[in-house]
Parts: structure tokens; C-alpha cells; sequence
């Protein structure tokens, strides 16, 4: 071969070689492109995932709190101890002098042991139980203290969940207003569930990255969605007040051998409830210690015959209709039968009428002089009544699965139901609504919403769903006086009267006794027993309703009045009443 066919040949050789070169390099640029142009936010993203990871931050509930701030539920944080099993190795710690010391998991699982209470060698067996494994729990729900303490021990492999979690720190005390929530966090009886709007937080997200043997990297978190706290529910509760009223009313139930009851504590000039007891209590921290039944309120729940506490809103409404004064006569029977054939009877026996002025008939609580004065009104103009004063329907508190009584509309009732209802039989009522019907008789006649909740507390201090405080007048302001009046002559004259003096002041006050049902439709032989009153009677500040059901040893209203006498005495103590400066008017009871 010739010179200049080798060097031709050589050209070839080193153009294919060239273009050879630059085809793989120009296969590579175009590769690079797709990766870092083309692909490049897929594949960014597809690498993040792979070592981001994210974690819920909890927007705590909000506190339940009484009307002074005392604290009836809150949410606490509680902690979560986490591990990732294959990264379980040795790491390195700067000690107090400043030199790096390694730690081995034995090590570690030590530290941790001393801190949670188990053993080191519980610890250790958690962590290595699967070592491909990246998550194993180390200990659960840990308080505040035992996180602080095992995080301060700065062992790279370990990881931290939070987990809110209730408490209720006054335990029973309004326990049954208060409620509980479910395992969701969610409300399910009382104010937790009636409040759970303002209550609810919202939860936070938060990413960290995290290196190839899944630790985090330090300073890589970043809070991607805040958490916002839920509100604080303010109740119109006095918390010590409703201990007093628990306690109270429970030692009664337990000595008259009574099934249950309530008391029920509102302020005549706002509508606000100051305590609601209920007997059987809950406690909610611990909901299982006590049966699903008396989880809710009975007060708010559970509507009963009211009795002789009803003839007080009877006697308003025919005084207000002008049809009868205070000292209006009547002869009151033993037996009465109106024109229609229905009949009633007093509850006691007595041979000859009673010859009774209205004030009379209230102190003697006597059902057929009641029905005689009563009738004076249609049945139409009694339930009209009925209604001002919202006894049929739920209060304006809206309580989760709150009754608001049972009555038919009047054109329904049959001729014994007309003349039962003017004495409080034939008609049910919850104990809140009934002091609802005081609260309305002490302040001139005009009833104010009841509220239970003054509203949600924001966390910048404002104050959201106020209730409206509008009121309404019921019945005159002189119906509502002569009505108190007539009910003092209780207080000073009438068969309870010993158990309901309260030194110092006036008091105006009705029993109550009603028959049970038997739950077939008819009256059985159980009694619930009640007694509703205002102090002082002179400038009604404050009513106390009790209501004791089926007690065995005392079946009238001498099973409530010392706990309406205990517990009235202790709210015109706590609140600091000025004592009555003038007699109770001398009202005539006969003629």
C-alpha cells in the first residue's frame, strides 16, 4: 500500500473516530437536558419524596371553663417515642467537658430505661426486635417531663409524635354539663358536643428532610401549615357553687332513698345558670365507670310532671289576666268535679271546704281550689301562658338532646287534662325550664333566655356567639309581685315552712308533689318530689330549684326543702346578699 493510501485510509479512521465521539457525546448532552430541563421538576419531586417525610401538628382543643376562668376541661399533649430499627447504630455526643463520646444502643437503651420506667433490656429489645424495619414505638403516651427527657438525650434514631388527649381536672364536679369526647376528638355529650364548633382546632403539617439511612437532617424542618388552637367555651357555671350543689343533693338523694335529682341555680336578673347538679353524677375522665344513662343532664334531658311548683305560673297568669286578685275567695272541696265531669281531689282529706283567699290556696297547695281559680282562664288563654313562659318548648341554651317538655296543644286536651294542668299534672316539664318560670316571677314578670354558655373565648381575647339576653314580659310586673307574695305565705306559714327559714332574709317558695307513671299510661305509686323558690323575696336575686325523684321515706316536698335551704343559703353567703329590710306582707290565707 502506497503512502497515500495508508494516510487516506488513517483520515477515515480518525473522522469515524470523531464523529463516533461526538455522536455519544451529543447522546449524553441530550440525555443531560431531558434530566435537568425536561425531567428535572418530576425528577426533583420524585427525590424529595424519597427523603421528605411530614407530620401532623395538633391544634389543641380548647378549654371548657367556669365564670371565673376555673379550668373544667382541657387538652394536654402527650408524647409518642419512635424509632427507626435499621438505623440503630452507634452515634457520637459531646459530653459536658467538650469531648465526643460514642454511644452504643446498648448505651441508649439504658438512658431511655432510666427515664420511661421500663428496663434497659425492654428498651433494647424493641429496638432491634426488626432491624429492616423503620418504625418501631419505643413508648407510648409519655407526659411532657419524660419527652423533654429522652429528647434531651439527642439520639439521632429516635422520633417524636405528639398526641393531644383530654382531661377533665374538677373530675365530676359539672360533669355532666361539661361532657366528654369521643376517640376522634369530637364532642359527644354536654358542651363538648354543644360547643364543638368554637372548641375544634385545626391541625399544622410540618416536613423535615431526611438522610439516606432515614434520620432526620437537623434544621430541615419547615412548617408548611400552621396549627390554630380551638376557642374556650366560657360557661355561666360557678364550679365551687356546683360542688356544693352536687354534694348536697347527693348526700339528700342517698337519705330519702331517692332514684335521682337535680338542683338548679339561676340568676333572676341575667337568665344565667350558676349551677346545674345532677345525681347520678359522671365523671369523664372516667365515662365507663358509670352506666351510657346518666351521661347527659338529666335537668336538660329528662322531662318530668312538675306537680304543685306549677301552681305558681298558674296563679300569674289569672292574676295577670285580671280575672282574680290575692285575696280572692273560694271554697275549696276535697273532691272537685267541674261541668264537664272531670274531678280532682287535695292531697289531703278534709271534711268540709276549705274556706281559702288565693294566698291561701297557694300556701295550702290545696289542687282543687287551684283548678277552681284556674278555670278562669280558657284553655286556650293557659296555654297561651304556658307558652310566654316557654315551658313548651327547649330553652334557648340548646343542650344536645334537651326536652322541651310534653304538653298537647290545648284544643287536643280532654276535659281531665284541662283541669290537671292548672295544678301541674298532665304536663311535663325539665327542672330548667321550671326555674326558668321563677326566674321569670322574680324579675317583674319579664323571663329572660336561660344561658349556660356566655360564649367562645378567641385566642386574641374577643368573645364569639354571645347569647342574646333579649327578655320578654310574661306577665305583669304586679302579677309577678302578688305571685311572690302569695308564695311567701308558704315560707312563713305552710307545711315546709320549718326547713325553708333562711335567717335574715325572705323567702318565697312552692312544694311540689306529683305521681309518677307507672310507664303503661297510668300513674303508678312513686312520687316526684320538687321545690322551686326566689330570695330575697323582697328583690329576687337568685332561684334554686330541686327536684328529688321516687324517695322512699319522705314522698312530699319535705325531701327537697332542706337542700333548697342549704344551698340557697349558700349563694346569698357567697354573693354577698344584703339581708330583707322589711316584713314579708301580712297576707290573708282564710276567710
Amino acid at each position: 500500500m502506497t503512502t497515500a493510501a495508508v494516510n487516506r485510509s488513517t483520515k477515515r479512521r480518525s473522522v469515524f473516530a470523531v464523529v463516533a465521539v461526538v455522536a455519544v457525546v451529543a447522546v449524553f448532552i441530550v440525555r443531560l437536558v431531558s434530566i435537568q430541563v425536561v425531567q428535572a421538576g418530576e425528577l426533583n419531586a420524585a427525590s424529595y419524596s424519597q427523603l421528605s417525610a411530614s407530620t401532623t401538628t395538633y391544634g389543641l382543643r380548647g378549654d371548657i371553663v367556669d365564670d371565673k376562668g376555673t379550668v373544667l376541661a382541657s387538652t394536654v399533649l402527650r408524647y409518642d417515642v419512635t424509632a427507626s430499627p435499621k438505623s440503630v447504630t452507634d452515634f457520637t455526643r459531646t459530653d459536658a467537658s467538650g469531648a465526643e463520646v460514642t454511644i452504643t444502643p446498648t448505651q441508649a437503651a439504658a438512658e431511655i430505661a432510666a427515664i420511661t420506667g421500663q428496663t434497659a433490656d425492654q428498651v433494647y429489645g424493641l429496638l432491634t426486635a426488626d432491624p429492616s424495619s423503620n418504625f418501631a414505638y419505643v413508648v407510648q403516651g409519655v407526659d411532657v417531663d419524660v419527652f423533654r427527657g429522652i429528647r434531651d438525650l439527642q439520639i439521632p434514631w429516635l422520633y417524636f409524635e405528639s398526641n393531644p388527649q383530654r382531661t377533665y381536672p374538677n373530675g365530676a364536679v359539672a360533669g355532666n354539663l361539661v361532657g366528654f369526647v369521643g376517640s376522634d376528638g369530637t364532642g359527644q355529650y354536654g358542651v363538648e358536643s354543644m360547643d364543638n364548633q368554637c372548641l375544634t382546632g385545626s391541625n399544622g403539617l410540618e416536613t423535615y428532610e431526611r438522610g439516606a439511612d432515614g434520620v432526620a437532617i437537623p434544621g430541615s424542618t419547615v412548617t408548611t401549615t400552621p396549627a390554630k388552637p380551638g376557642g374556650t367555651a366560657v360557661l355561666t357555671i360557678d364550679s365551687d357553687l356546683n360542688w356544693f350543689a352536687q354534694q348536697t343533693l347527693a348526700a339528700r338523694v342517698k337519705e330519702v332513698g331517692a332514684a335521682w335529682g337535680t338542683v338548679v341555680v339561676q340568676e333572676v336578673k341575667t337568665g344565667k345558670l350558676l349551677a346545674v347538679a345532677d345525681y347520678p353524677s359522671v365523671d369523664p375522665n372516667n365515662i365507663n365507670a358509670s352506666p351510657s344513662s346518666d351521661w347527659g343532664s338529666i335537668a336538660f334531658q329528662a322531662p318530668f310532671e312538675p306537680g304543685s311548683t306549677f301552681k305558681a305560673l298558674t296563679a300569674a297568669s289569672v292574676l295577670d289576666a285580671g280575672l282574680a286578685n290575692v285575696g280572692t275567695q273560694v271554697e275549696a272541696p276535697y273532691v272537685y268535679t267541674d261541668a264537664n265531669g272531670a274531678s280532682t281531689k287535695d292531697s289531703e282529706f278534709h271534711v268540709d271546704p276549705l274556706r281559702l283567699t288565693f294566698a291561701g290556696v297557694i300556701q295550702q297547695s290545696s289542687n282543687t281550689g287551684t283548678a277552681m281559680l284556674g278555670e278562669l282562664l280558657s284553655p286556650q288563654q293557659r296555654y297561651d301562658y304556658m307558652q310566654k313562659f316557654h315551658v313548651t318548648s327547649p330553652t334557648e341554651v340548646g343542650f344536645p338532646a334537651e326536652s322541651g317538655g310534653i304538653l298537647a296543644p290545648w284544643d287536643q286536651w280532654d276535659d281531665q287534662t284541662n283541669l290537671t294542668t292548672t295544678f301541674g299534672q298532665g304536663i311535663s316539664t325539665t327542672a330548667v325550664q321550671m326555674a326558668s318560670v321563677y326566674q321569670a316571677l322574680g324579675n317583674g314578670g319579664v323571663r329572660l333566655p336561660v344561658q349556660l354558655v356566655a360564649g367562645c373565648k378567641q385566642a386574641d381575647g374577643t368573645m364569639t356567639n354571645v347569647p342574646d339576653t333579649t327578655g320578654s314580659q310574661v306577665v305583669s310586673a304586679q302579677a309577678a309581685s302578688d305571685t311572690v307574695h302569695m308564695m311567701e305565705t308558704v315560707a312563713t306559714g305552710g307545711y315546709a315552712s320549718a326547713d325553708l327559714q333562711i335567717p335574715g332574709y325572705r323567702v318565697a317558695a312552692k312544694t311540689g308533689t306529683a305521681q309518677m307513671s307507672d310507664g303503661n299510661g297510668q300513674y303508678g305509686s312513686s312520687y316526684i318530689t320538687s321545690l322551686a323558690g326566689l330570695a330575697p323575696a323582697d328583690n329576687p336575686q337568685y332561684v334554686v330549684s330541686v327536684t328529688i325523684a321516687k324517695p322512699v321515706t319522705i314522698e312530699n316536698g319535705l325531701a327537697a326543702a332542706p337542700v333548697f335551704q342549704k344551698i340557697m343559703s349558700q349563694v346569698l353567703k357567697e354573693n354577698r346578699v344584703l339581708p330583707s329590710t322589711e316584713p314579708a306582707p301580712d297576707l290573708p290565707t282564710t276567710y
